[in-house]
């Protein structure tokens, strides 16, 4: 066993890793903000209602089975596998030219396959409860979207290829270009006036292409432009056939562990999808602003955002690391990266919960200026749900990655077995509420399913490690809990004198949410730099020292 990595050769690897991941962040961060201008944009084109779910279903069909058929199986193989391959006399080189060849033909196949069933894939995954107009407008959609499946495969592959060389950037930047196209499409339906919230039947090809045809365009774009960075680093793909001897068995043990534990996740998926466009049927015929599938979207799009921000792009930088450490038996790495991935993220994580919570109602009406207050709130009653929930979901995140460092598919899937079952307990209880209330009972299932889970988790993963030195991340959480509530009553007090004062109105609201979040911003980096959270020294440091005064 080869001895961790200490004094300059850590700081430098940590400072290696704060810069990816800074330049990973900013290019999640524009494309989750190019992705809620586009889903403001939808929602002003399609609404919250039952026709804006027809669509929503049709455009997370791909997602769906992308994620069941290749998804899960190529990120928790490919970097592992890759790493283990740099050994080879090549490189690695043949054997990720085999590995890439076997995975884009078994999705072109299986693209061609799922395109083909759209319509039993719907109404797989919408309630029988909707019209005959609402189905056969979801199915049109379905056709459109569903060659994203090999496209959205393309781009995992390549962009894991980029990973495990230490090229991070350009798979967290390329997103950027399959908004930018969609929105296009949805600026250009506004900008000639075709008719907005139209009713299901009344959809024409030319509004059928801009909606769902560039929409499409936009996820073939993100994978082609991997193909320049790609060359750059001298990669070259050729087709190999032939898959004996090259020790793709170990792959393949984990591709089935990772099948299984996507395929239990998407057969809780169906659940929560039937529960969802179920409640929006009811709305309909009550004619009450529900919380079903759409508006489910729009709250997890925002649930995402500090998720796909801070998480994602350190646990991506991470793996890589957790991957080679595993490989080469650093366990004390293993552990120290471990920690560093659940303290950093936290930083943000905690206070966005706390601020998040108090703020949902005024960030919701903020961002979709095209929706009435009834349909904000109903986002903002969802969000809440999921907020409860965003540090675990993030562990959860962290702790299943680890476990695929060590090529260990088998506990991630009992992992999302215990979520799964969860989950789908507490959707079914919730088709039992009030059609405004449907998507916060999923919500909160969503929470509670991830917090078991993560918990779980940790103990297993003590298991297989050993202590795993979390006194650090313990101690610096329960300081950001105390700095961020306090955050909040002071800005809870504030947030509600201005309400008294300015009132609900589009500018008003605007307002309060711009004083009341800064100050709430403030006070949390404050407070938590005064209990010496170091990581929050490490971001104010850098802005101190150029405004001419030390931190706290």
């Amino acid at each position: 066993m080869s001895e961790p990595r200490e004094g300059a050769e850590v700081a430098s690897s940590n400072t290696g890793l704060a810069r990816a991941s800074a330049l990973m962040a900013a290019g999640t961060l524009t494309s989750r903000v190019l992705g809620m201008v586009r889903g403001i944009l939808l929602s002003a084109v399609l609404g919250l209602a039952i026709t804006g779910s027809t669509f929503d279903v049709a455009n997370t069909l791909p997602n769906n089975f992308y994620l069941l058929i290749a998804g899960g199986i190529l990120n928790a193989v490919l970097v592992p596998q890759i790493a283990k391959a740099a050994s080879h006399d090549d490189g690695g080189e043949d054997f990720v030219n085999r590995l890439l060849t076997l995975a884009i033909a078994f999705m072109a196949v299986a693209t061609v396959l799922a395109t083909a069933a759209a319509p039993l894939l719907v109404r797989i995954f919408a309630s029988s409860s909707w019209g005959s107009d609402e189905m056969a407008l979801a199915v049109t959609f379905a056709f459109i979207c569903l060659p994203q499946i090999f496209f959205y495969g393309l781009y995992t592959l390549l962009g894991q290829v980029l990973n495990a060389r230490g090229r991070f950037t350009a798979y967290m930047w390329a997103p950027v270009f399959a908004n930018v196209v969609a929105i296009a499409g949805l600026v250009i339906f506004l900008a000639r006036g075709l008719p907005r919230r139209a009713p299901a039947g009344d959809w024409s090809p030319e509004m059928l292409f801009l909606v769902a045809g560039m929409s499409t365009l936009g996820i073939v774009l993100q994978a082609l432009v991997l193909i320049v960075p790609l060359r750059r680093i001298g990669f070259r793909y050729r087709p190999v056939w032939g898959f004996r001897g090259v020790g793709l068995g170990g792959a393949s043990r984990v591709a089935m562990w990772t099948f299984a534990a996507i395929a239990v996740s998407q057969l809780g998926f169906i659940v929560t999808s039937q529960v969802l466009t179920h409640a929006d049927a009811v709305a309909q015929r009550e004619a009450v602003q529900g919380a079903g599938k759409v508006v489910y979207t729009n709250a997890f799009l925002l649930f995402m955002l500090p998720h796909s921000l801070v998480t994602v792009s350190l646990v991506t930088a991470l793996f890589t690391r957790l991957s080679y450490a595993a490989h080469e038996g650093r366990r004390r790495d293993v552990l120290h990266d471990l920690g560093r991935g659940l303290r950093m993220p936290a930083v943000v994580l905690i206070p966005a919960t706390f601020g998040g919570i108090l703020l949902a109602p005024w960030i919701t009406h903020s961002i979709y200026l095209g929706n009435t207050i009834p349909e904000t709130d109903a986002i903002a009653h969802v969000l809440v749900a999921m907020l409860f929930g965003l540090v675990p979901f993030g562990w959860l995140y962290l702790v299943q990655r680890t476990f695929y460092a060590y090529e260990d598919a088998k506990t991630p899937f009992y992992l999302q077995v215990v979520v799964t079952v969860i989950a789908t307990v507490v959707n079914l209880l919730s088709i039992a509420l009030p059609p405004q209330w449907v998507g916060v009972g999923v919500g909160v299932g969503q929470t509670a399913s991830n917090l078991v889970a993560a918990v779980l988790g940790f103990l297993l993963l003590r298991r297989r490690l050993g202590r795993l030195r979390l006194q650090a991340v313990v101690q610096q959480n329960v300081r950001l809990i105390l700095a961020s509530a306090v955050a909040t009553a002071v800005s809870g007090a504030l947030l509600l004198l201005m309400w008294k004062i300015l009132g609900v109105g589009r500018v008003a609201v605007l307002l309060t949410l711009v004083v009341v979040g800064a100050v709430f911003v403030v006070v949390a980096l404050a407070g938590a730099a005064r209990l010496r959270v170091k990581e929050v020294h490490e971001v104010l440091g850098p802005l101190a020292r150029r405004l001419g005064r030390g931190t706290a």
